[in-house]
């Protein structure tokens, strides 16, 4: 999944991005196209790579660009334009709370807003962001999410942007040991049109498989596995105990191989 920054909401500017873009940026080979350049990051399961080797991305089947088109896993590559993406609305959950695009609930659950959430505690106003399809650079207005409300196996595909929950992910370190974000550690995103408070619908890849089965495997959201918040002992990877590598994500910034 590959990101430029670009801020659409009509709020206050955000200095947050994911991890820290500005400070984390290494590597040696530009894995986005050359539309999309070094500030465009690669988001990779830990179930099939690491950081320095991603192996597999996020990807458009079959390039496709039309609302309802499959979001899958496929292989790095630089001249790939299924794999550009542009990170648009970046902000905190609070921020999309005040643009109307995920629920108070969710707000309450993942946010902090004063004086409607006053009981902030500390880190708990998550990262929020959209992924719009930018073939070579271009948007294309649409974003990976949910056709309906966040439910177990509903598939992701590409969705209208900015319209509703449906397209907003939420960085997920509640269930993280680790303070930092997605460029440090292995987490889980969250739907913002979660209502399972519990055990959150998380983005997941389908267990038993590998990007390269055909038909090609495609993402879905599912109910998060392990113990959410239960402050259980922390794997290697700094995520709680217990949730599955199938719901586990990461990313690269610039290059990759």
């Amino acid at each position: 999944m590959r990101f430029t920054a670009r801020k659409v909401l009509a709020i206050a500017a955000c200095a947050i991005t994911i991890g820290g873009i500005a400070a984390a940026g290494t590597g040696t080979a530009d894995a986005a196209t050359p539309s999309c350049g070094k500030s465009c990051i690669d988001v990779f399961s830990r179930n099939f790579g690491t950081f320095g080797h991603p192996g597999f991305i996020l990807d458009t089947f079959k390039r496709g660009q039309a609302a309802g088109t499959p979001v899958i896993l496929f292989t790095a590559s630089n001249s790939d334009p299924a794999e550009d993406f542009t990170v648009s609305d970046q902000g905190t959950i609070a921020d999309f709370y005040a643009a109307g695009l995920v629920s108070s609930a969710f707000a309450l659950r993942y946010g902090c807003t004063t004086p409607a959430f006053p009981r902030c505690t500390a880190g708990k106003d998550l990262f929020g962001f959209e992924e719009e399809y930018a073939p070579y650079g271009a948007d294309s207005g649409l974003c990976a999410g949910l056709a309906s409300t966040a439910v177990a196996n509903e598939p992701v595909t590409l969705q209208p942007c900015g319209v509703s929950a449906r397209t907003v992910c939420a960085v997920d370190t509640l269930d993280s040991c680790l303070s930092n974000r997605i460029l440090h550690s292995t987490l889980p995103l969250i739907n913002g049109s979660d209502t399972n408070f519990s055990h959150p619908f998380v983005l997941t890849y389908p267990g038993g498989s590998v990007p390269t089965d055909k038909p090609r495997p495609q993402l879905f959201v599912s109910n998060l596995t392990g113990f959410s918040q239960a402050g259980l002992s922390c794997s290697g990877t700094g995520s709680i105990a217990g949730i599955e590598d199938t719901q586990l994500w990461a990313a690269e910034i610039g290059q990759v191989f």
